[in-house]
């Protein structure tokens, strides 16, 4: 039986199939998707009374200023850009209109489509008011 390890390192036969060393460099879907800026761009609207939709919408906008399309949208009639699991839910959630709730853990999905590549991120955070908000109660 061959070990991962040995498959590796064993030589390919003749298929389709490339070591991951003979792909191009990190096509720009990806480091769209995975970037900086639209993950971050998001934290400052994950916060109480924000619904997942709205940052759903955020996402789609996103997207679509930078030549992309979201992958999930309108896949098998999935009307939306992300998944957004809220709290408990383990993966896939559905944005919706709930207002989100001081506290609340949310991880949001994102794939995007650029070039003919698809990029996949995801990041969970935490529903917080700003501290300067905080401060003020």
């Amino acid at each position: 039986m061959m070990t991962y390890v040995d498959a590796a390192v064993a030589p390919l036969r003749k298929t389709a199939r490339s070591r991951f060393t003979d792909l191009p460099p990190l096509p720009a879907c990806a480091r769209l998707a995975t970037g900086r800026t639209l993950l971050d761009m998001l934290t400052e609207h994950v916060k109480p009374g924000v619904p997942t939709d709205r940052l759903d919408k955020l996402v789609y906008d996103y997207a679509m200023d930078h030549g992309a399309l979201p992958a999930t949208l309108m896949y098998r009639g999935y009307k939306k850009s992300t998944c957004t699991s809220l709290n408990h839910v383990v993966c896939h959630g559905i944005p919706s209109d709930k207002p989100m709730k001081e506290g609340d853990i949310v991880n949001i999905d994102v794939t995007l489509i650029l070039d003919g590549w698809h990029g996949d991120s995801s990041r969970m955070y935490r529903s917080a008011r700003s501290r300067a908000a905080r401060a003020a109660h």
